[in-house]
Protein backbone atom coordinates (compact mmCIF):
# COMPACT_ATOMS: atom_id res chain seq x y z
CA UNK A 1 0.00 0.00 0.00
CA UNK A 2 1.24 3.51 -0.49
CA UNK A 3 1.52 6.43 1.08
CA UNK A 4 -1.04 8.17 -0.54
CA UNK A 5 -3.66 5.27 -0.15
CA UNK A 6 -2.84 5.04 3.43
CA UNK A 7 -3.72 8.48 4.18
CA UNK A 8 -6.89 8.53 2.39
CA UNK A 9 -7.72 5.34 4.37
CA UNK A 10 -6.88 6.90 7.60
CA UNK A 11 -8.96 9.51 7.08
CA UNK A 12 -11.85 7.77 5.87
CA UNK A 13 -11.98 5.91 8.91
CA UNK A 14 -11.73 9.22 10.87
CA UNK A 15 -14.75 10.29 8.97
CA UNK A 16 -16.67 7.03 9.57
CA UNK A 17 -16.19 7.48 13.39
CA UNK A 18 -17.15 11.35 13.31
CA UNK A 19 -20.09 10.15 11.37
CA UNK A 20 -21.20 7.46 14.05
CA UNK A 21 -20.58 10.06 17.00
CA UNK A 22 -22.67 12.74 15.06
CA UNK A 23 -25.90 10.38 15.92
CA UNK A 24 -29.27 12.53 16.28
CA UNK A 25 -28.87 11.70 20.13
CA UNK A 26 -25.98 13.85 19.73
CA UNK A 27 -27.12 17.96 19.51
CA UNK A 28 -25.21 20.86 20.15
CA UNK A 29 -27.59 22.49 21.82
CA UNK A 30 -27.88 20.29 24.41
CA UNK A 31 -23.81 20.98 25.17
CA UNK A 32 -24.58 24.59 25.02
CA UNK A 33 -27.23 25.97 26.75
CA UNK A 34 -25.94 29.47 26.51
CA UNK A 35 -23.10 30.91 24.79
CA UNK A 36 -24.75 29.51 21.13
CA UNK A 37 -26.42 31.10 18.45
CA UNK A 38 -27.40 29.93 14.95
CA UNK A 39 -28.02 31.91 12.05
CA UNK A 40 -28.99 31.35 8.38
CA UNK A 41 -26.81 32.51 5.92
CA UNK A 42 -27.44 33.24 2.05
CA UNK A 43 -25.47 32.16 -1.29
CA UNK A 44 -22.17 33.90 -0.67
CA UNK A 45 -22.58 36.02 2.50
CA UNK A 46 -19.77 36.44 4.86
CA UNK A 47 -19.49 34.82 8.16
CA UNK A 48 -16.83 37.06 9.76
CA UNK A 49 -13.47 38.70 7.55
CA UNK A 50 -9.66 38.45 7.78
CA UNK A 51 -8.41 40.87 10.69
CA UNK A 52 -11.79 40.59 12.64
CA UNK A 53 -11.41 39.84 16.45
CA UNK A 54 -11.18 36.06 16.83
CA UNK A 55 -13.18 35.44 19.92
CA UNK A 56 -15.81 32.29 18.99
CA UNK A 57 -15.64 29.00 17.16
CA UNK A 58 -18.10 28.25 14.36
CA UNK A 59 -19.76 25.12 13.40
CA UNK A 60 -21.74 24.04 10.49
CA UNK A 61 -25.04 22.81 10.53
CA UNK A 62 -26.08 22.61 7.09
CA UNK A 63 -24.20 23.77 3.65
CA UNK A 64 -20.77 24.44 2.62
CA UNK A 65 -18.21 27.12 3.88
CA UNK A 66 -15.37 28.66 1.97
CA UNK A 67 -12.16 29.96 3.57
CA UNK A 68 -10.19 32.43 1.80
CA UNK A 69 -6.84 34.48 2.31
CA UNK A 70 -5.60 38.08 1.29
CA UNK A 71 -1.99 39.07 1.27
CA UNK A 72 -0.16 42.45 2.00
CA UNK A 73 -0.04 42.33 -1.80
CA UNK A 74 -3.34 42.08 -2.32
CA UNK A 75 -3.10 38.13 -3.41
CA UNK A 76 -5.94 36.04 -2.55
CA UNK A 77 -5.64 32.28 -1.94
CA UNK A 78 -8.10 29.62 -0.94
CA UNK A 79 -7.50 27.81 2.13
CA UNK A 80 -10.19 25.47 2.38
CA UNK A 81 -13.83 24.53 1.23
CA UNK A 82 -15.32 23.23 4.50
CA UNK A 83 -18.78 21.17 4.93
CA UNK A 84 -21.69 19.82 6.86
CA UNK A 85 -20.44 19.33 10.24
CA UNK A 86 -17.19 20.86 10.24
CA UNK A 87 -16.03 23.90 12.56
CA UNK A 88 -13.91 26.62 12.06
CA UNK A 89 -12.80 29.69 13.80
CA UNK A 90 -10.69 27.40 15.73
CA UNK A 91 -8.18 29.31 15.99
CA UNK A 92 -8.98 31.42 18.92
CA UNK A 93 -8.64 28.60 21.22
CA UNK A 94 -5.16 28.71 20.71
CA UNK A 95 -4.85 32.33 21.48
CA UNK A 96 -5.25 34.05 17.75
CA UNK A 97 -6.82 37.01 18.49
CA UNK A 98 -7.51 37.78 14.92
CA UNK A 99 -9.23 36.47 11.97
CA UNK A 100 -6.46 34.96 9.54
CA UNK A 101 -8.78 34.43 7.29
CA UNK A 102 -12.54 35.47 5.83
CA UNK A 103 -15.18 32.64 5.90
CA UNK A 104 -18.25 32.70 3.29
CA UNK A 105 -21.13 30.60 2.62
CA UNK A 106 -21.60 29.23 -0.84
CA UNK A 107 -25.38 28.28 -0.99
CA UNK A 108 -28.26 28.59 2.07
CA UNK A 109 -26.28 27.70 4.93
CA UNK A 110 -26.69 27.06 8.90
CA UNK A 111 -23.99 28.05 11.26
CA UNK A 112 -23.78 28.05 14.35
CA UNK A 113 -21.72 30.29 16.81
CA UNK A 114 -19.82 29.00 19.65
CA UNK A 115 -18.13 31.52 22.10
CA UNK A 116 -14.69 31.04 22.66
CA UNK A 117 -15.94 30.54 26.55
CA UNK A 118 -18.63 28.09 26.23
CA UNK A 119 -16.44 25.91 23.96
CA UNK A 120 -13.57 25.75 26.34
CA UNK A 121 -15.94 24.39 29.39
CA UNK A 122 -17.48 22.30 27.32
CA UNK A 123 -14.53 20.78 25.69
CA UNK A 124 -13.63 20.15 29.26
CA UNK A 125 -17.32 18.76 30.52
CA UNK A 126 -19.11 17.39 27.27
CA UNK A 127 -16.72 13.64 26.67
CA UNK A 128 -18.66 13.05 23.72
CA UNK A 129 -18.44 17.02 22.28
CA UNK A 130 -14.56 16.56 22.83
CA UNK A 131 -14.43 13.46 21.01
CA UNK A 132 -16.16 15.12 18.13
CA UNK A 133 -14.05 18.39 18.19
CA UNK A 134 -10.92 16.40 18.32
CA UNK A 135 -12.01 13.90 15.39
CA UNK A 136 -12.83 16.87 13.31
CA UNK A 137 -9.25 18.33 14.07
CA UNK A 138 -7.78 15.52 13.19
CA UNK A 139 -9.43 14.92 10.11
CA UNK A 140 -8.23 18.30 8.88
CA UNK A 141 -4.96 16.90 9.59
CA UNK A 142 -5.33 14.18 7.76
CA UNK A 143 -6.58 16.41 4.39
CA UNK A 144 -3.50 18.91 4.99
CA UNK A 145 -1.49 15.77 4.90
CA UNK A 146 -3.15 14.15 1.81
CA UNK A 147 -2.52 18.16 -0.13
CA UNK A 148 0.78 18.48 1.28
CA UNK A 149 1.67 15.21 -0.41
CA UNK A 150 -0.32 16.06 -3.49
CA UNK A 151 1.09 19.25 -4.03
CA UNK A 152 4.44 17.22 -4.08
CA UNK A 153 4.32 13.91 -5.81
CA UNK A 154 1.45 13.93 -7.97
CA UNK A 155 1.09 15.35 -11.59
CA UNK A 156 -1.11 18.82 -11.63
CA UNK A 157 -3.74 17.16 -13.69
CA UNK A 158 -4.54 14.97 -11.30
CA UNK A 159 -4.69 17.51 -8.56
CA UNK A 160 -7.17 19.40 -11.24
CA UNK A 161 -9.21 16.66 -11.16
CA UNK A 162 -9.08 16.43 -7.17
CA UNK A 163 -10.07 20.03 -7.19
CA UNK A 164 -12.86 19.62 -10.03
CA UNK A 165 -14.17 16.67 -7.69
CA UNK A 166 -14.62 18.22 -4.31
CA UNK A 167 -16.33 21.00 -6.06
CA UNK A 168 -18.60 18.18 -7.30
CA UNK A 169 -19.50 16.98 -3.63
CA UNK A 170 -20.11 20.79 -3.02
CA UNK A 171 -22.61 21.70 -5.91
CA UNK A 172 -24.32 18.24 -4.56
CA UNK A 173 -24.58 19.22 -1.21
CA UNK A 174 -24.85 23.15 -1.22
CA UNK A 175 -26.90 23.34 -4.02
CA UNK A 176 -25.76 27.30 -4.36
CA UNK A 177 -28.52 29.71 -5.73
CA UNK A 178 -26.50 30.85 -8.78
CA UNK A 179 -24.30 28.02 -10.56
CA UNK A 180 -20.91 28.07 -9.55
CA UNK A 181 -18.62 30.00 -11.82
CA UNK A 182 -14.98 28.96 -11.11
CA UNK A 183 -12.31 30.68 -12.91
CA UNK A 184 -9.17 29.04 -14.61
CA UNK A 185 -6.82 31.20 -12.81
CA UNK A 186 -8.69 29.83 -9.00
CA UNK A 187 -8.20 26.60 -9.79
CA UNK A 188 -4.11 27.03 -11.19
CA UNK A 189 -3.86 28.87 -7.63
CA UNK A 190 -5.49 25.70 -5.71
CA UNK A 191 -3.75 23.31 -7.90
CA UNK A 192 -0.50 25.29 -8.32
CA UNK A 193 -0.18 25.47 -11.66
CA UNK A 194 0.03 27.48 -14.01
CA UNK A 195 -3.69 29.52 -16.17
CA UNK A 196 -2.35 27.76 -19.35
CA UNK A 197 -2.10 24.09 -18.19
CA UNK A 198 -5.07 24.51 -16.57
CA UNK A 199 -6.60 25.27 -19.84
CA UNK A 200 -5.33 22.55 -21.63
CA UNK A 201 -6.19 20.36 -18.72
CA UNK A 202 -9.59 21.54 -18.48
CA UNK A 203 -10.54 21.59 -22.57
CA UNK A 204 -9.21 17.51 -22.18
CA UNK A 205 -11.50 17.51 -19.57
CA UNK A 206 -14.67 18.83 -21.15
CA UNK A 207 -14.18 16.48 -24.35
CA UNK A 208 -13.89 13.25 -21.98
CA UNK A 209 -17.14 14.51 -20.23
CA UNK A 210 -15.69 15.14 -16.96
CA UNK A 211 -17.27 18.94 -17.24
CA UNK A 212 -19.11 20.75 -19.00
CA UNK A 213 -20.51 24.35 -19.33
CA UNK A 214 -24.18 25.63 -18.70
CA UNK A 215 -24.44 29.01 -17.50
CA UNK A 216 -21.79 27.99 -14.53
CA UNK A 217 -19.27 24.51 -14.10
CA UNK A 218 -21.29 21.40 -14.41
CA UNK A 219 -18.82 18.29 -13.00
CA UNK A 220 -19.79 15.02 -13.35
CA UNK A 221 -18.18 13.00 -10.16
CA UNK A 222 -18.03 9.64 -11.28
CA UNK A 223 -16.44 9.78 -14.59
CA UNK A 224 -13.92 11.96 -12.58
CA UNK A 225 -13.40 9.24 -9.91
CA UNK A 226 -12.97 6.81 -12.45
CA UNK A 227 -10.16 8.60 -13.83
CA UNK A 228 -8.39 9.26 -10.58
CA UNK A 229 -8.68 5.26 -9.50
CA UNK A 230 -7.04 4.91 -12.96
CA UNK A 231 -4.07 6.54 -12.66
CA UNK A 232 -1.18 5.25 -10.99
CA UNK A 233 0.14 6.72 -7.67
CA UNK A 234 2.85 8.59 -7.80
CA UNK A 235 4.24 8.49 -4.13
CA UNK A 236 5.16 4.57 -2.74
CA UNK A 237 5.81 3.28 0.30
Amino acid sequence: MNIYTSLALVRTIVLARMAINRTPAFSLRNTFRTGMTVRSYQDREIVFSQGDPADAVFYIESGTVKLTAVSTRRKKAIIAFLRRGGFFGEGCLGGQSQRIYTAASIGPTNIARLSKESTIRALKRDPQFATLFVEYLLSRVIRVEEDLVDQFFNFSEKRLARALLLFGQIIKESKPRHPLKVSQATLAEMVGTTRERVSTFMSGFKKKGFVRYNGGLQINSELIIGFLQSRPMSVNK
